[in-house]
Parts: C-alpha cells; structure tokens; sequence
C-alpha cells in the first residue's frame, strides 16, 4: 500500500500526546470514516515509520493500541489489516480468492451441504483454469452430515420427527453439492493446471447447527444455521418441514495473529482442533 498515504496525515509537533497515540488516531480515524475498509490491508511498519519520520518500534506501539481495541488483525507474513467484524459480517468469496493467491491452498469446511464452499471455490477455480491465479496445491477436506441415517434437522414441521423423504431430499442436495467440488478441484490437476489436488470427503450422524470454514490454518469463518419452517415439494405433494437456511447466513471472521494469546488465534486453533478431532474419530468416507 504505497499509494498516496496522504488521507493519514502528519503528526504534529505541538501535541502532547506520544507520536504511537497520534499514529494510533489517524489510523483509527481512518478506519471508522472508511478511508480504510473492513477487510483493507494497513500501510507497512517501514511505511509508516517513513511517512511520520518515527522508529518502527513507535508505529508497532501504534498498532498494538488498535490491536487492542479489536480494529486491526495482523496476518502471519502478510502485515495488518482492518478487522472485517467491527463492522459487519464477512463475504466469503474474497478471501477463498486470496487464499488461492498463495502457492499452497488448504481449505476444511464443515456444515450442511457445502453449497455455499461450491459457489465460493467456482470464481477461484475459474481464474486458475485461465491463468489468472496459479498455485500450486489445493487440498479440501469437507466434513457434512449423512442424511441416509436418521436426523433431528430437517424434519416435518408438525411432528418434528425424522422423515425418510425429507432426508432424502437433503441427501440429493448434499451429494450434488459434494461430488461437484470433487469434480471441479480434480479437473485442474487433471488438466495439469495444478501440481497436486486433494479432496477428501467424511460423514457423520450429527445434525449441522453451524457452519466452519479453516483457510490455509490460517482464518476462520463462522456461522449458525437458523432453523425455519417452510414448504418444501416431496414426491410431488408441498410438505411443511423444519430445514436449515445455510445460505446468506452471516459469517464472522478470526484469524491467526503474531500473538499467541490473541482471540483470533485461539480461536484458529480451537477450530482446527474440533474439526480435526470430528475427522479422526466419528467421521467416515463418503462414497460418492
């Protein structure tokens, strides 16, 4: 972000306050009149120390102030950047895109059906089949419910008991959302367009209440399905069932930040620990 930086200002000599607090103000003035967006990647250590003509050591005060008050998020490798959830709920889409920007991509998702993972891959996967983006692993491991056992979610509405049609209606759902992300992840290493592609699929008997996206071990999003009723068509006839709405659901984001302490990073880790542990004990291949 070497572009004109002039929107930050300069610090002035009069203040009383240390030159870390009035870097910290700019900044943050920045952040909540938008200058700088939800998502927007901060100017460097070096730049700032340039620009306000400080020691790094001042402007890395600076940001451990705005780190605190939970408007940066500092990226290993990548610098800091404006935390998306101080002002609303995370898009996807984007950050599969820049995950696909590193030479190595990894991404688990547990949920429902991996509708939404499918949407999300489909503008990444194009960019790579024209050149546009170019890494050189993709591994994707997707963890979703088997809906050809009984489950509480979804269900008939008026009994609120587990109906073999309803889950056989989400288990179609389920499989095409599936079997089209191991389609489309294959086809690129099958066309030599990546070096290596993996995608594993498990199962398992608990209904899906939220859904987790793990991106390079990197960033978490998160969300909960909202159960609704509504009317469905099975066999033909409406039917009212208890479903769960994945789609359009707010998603919230954490990441991994150079401090180990830090909420991002613990929750990084407690998320990756969960799915690894859902992977390695009760869940099972998909046969597709």
């Amino acid at each position: 972000m070497s572009e004109n930086l002039d929107f930050l200002g300069q610090l002035d000599p009069d203040d009383p306050k240390q030159a870390s607090q009035q870097i910290a103000n700019k900044l943050r003035a920045a952040i909540l009149t938008r200058r700088l967006a939800p998502g927007d990647k901060l100017p460097s250590q070096p730049e700032l120390a340039t620009r306000y003509s400080v020691a790094r050591e001042t402007v890395k005060r600076a940001l451990d102030l705005l780190r605190a008050e939970r408007l940066i998020v500092s990226r290993q490798g990548s610098g800091a950047f404006v935390r998306a959830q101080t002002q609303r709920a995370v898009e996807l889409r984007p950050h599969i895109e820049a995950v696909f920007e590193r030479p190595h991509v990894s991404i688990d998702f547990a949920g429902f059906s991996g509708e939404t993972l499918r949407d999300a891959l489909a503008e990444a996967l194009d960019k790579v089949r024209v050149g546009r983006l170019a890494p050189e692993t993709i591994a994707v491991r997707v963890l979703i419910s088997d809906m050809t056992v009984p489950m509480a979610l979804p269900s008939r509405a008026e009994t609120q008991a587990d109906d073999p049609a309803v889950r056989e209606r989400a288990e179609r759902i389920t499989r095409r959302a599936a079997e089209a992300i191991i389609d489309q992840v294959a086809e690129l290493g099958d066309l030599g367009l990546v070096r290596s592609t993996t995608v594993e699929v498990r199962m398992h008997r608990a209904s899906p209440l939220f859904k987790l996206y793990i991106l390079n071990d990197e960033e978490v999003f998160y969300g909960f399905y909202p159960v609704v009723e509504r009317t469905v068509s099975i066999k033909g006839e409406p039917l009212a069932i208890y479903d769960l709405m994945g789609k359009d659901v707010p998603l919230f984001h954490y990441a991994v930040t150079d401090d180990d302490a830090s909420h991002g990073t613990q929750f990084v880790e407690a998320s990756r620990q969960w799915f690894d542990s859902v992977w390695s004990t009760i869940a099972y291949r998909y046969d597709g």
